[in-house]
């Protein structure tokens, strides 16, 4: 056990000597419609993402990237140093929400609820095609109203 700290406290120093940020186990798990916070220790100058249809990168500051969730599937995240070397090489897995999501089948239909403390319609990626447009442009109304009446152009 004395020698499994000893060998863990000599990568942790190699890692730490080297700049380079270490990979976790397994891929950085994204929600849909949710923003995750990576942070980088050492600064990153650019960030790119292999596929902006599945996750959108953006660099809040030089230590911190916000990842957000826009569709099921897995890419890659990509950082830069200041001088274009990479400092993070990670997988990103964005993954539907389970929390207070409840599927409803009618047929092979879906449509979605998310409930809490109600029931209320939501969008989810695979729903019916007639319930999400449906949702959709209500709320899109509602937006559109919402900003009418706050004299938003």
């Amino acid at each position: 056990m004395f020698m499994n700290l000893i060998r863990w406290t000599g990568v942790l120093l190699f890692a730490a000597q080297t700049s380079i940020a270490m990979a976790q186990d397994g891929p950085v798990m994204v929600t849909v419609d949710r923003a995750k916070i990576f942070r980088i220790d050492d600064g990153a100058s650019a960030v790119i993402v292999g596929n902006p249809f599945i996750a959108d990168v953006s660099m809040f500051d030089e230590n911190t990237v916000v990842i957000t969730g826009k569709s099921y599937g897995t890419t890659n995240l990509v950082i830069l140093d200041s001088n274009s070397k990479p400092i993070v090489d990670e997988v990103i897995t964005v993954r539907a929400s389970e929390d207070d999501v409840v599927a409803v089948y009618r047929k092979s239909l879906r449509s979605t609820m998310s409930c809490n403390p109600s029931c209320e319609p939501t969008m989810r990626l695979g729903d019916d095609v007639n319930a999400f447009n449906g949702i959709a442009e209500q709320a899109n109304s509602r937006n559109s109203m919402a900003a009418s009446a706050a004299g938003v152009k």
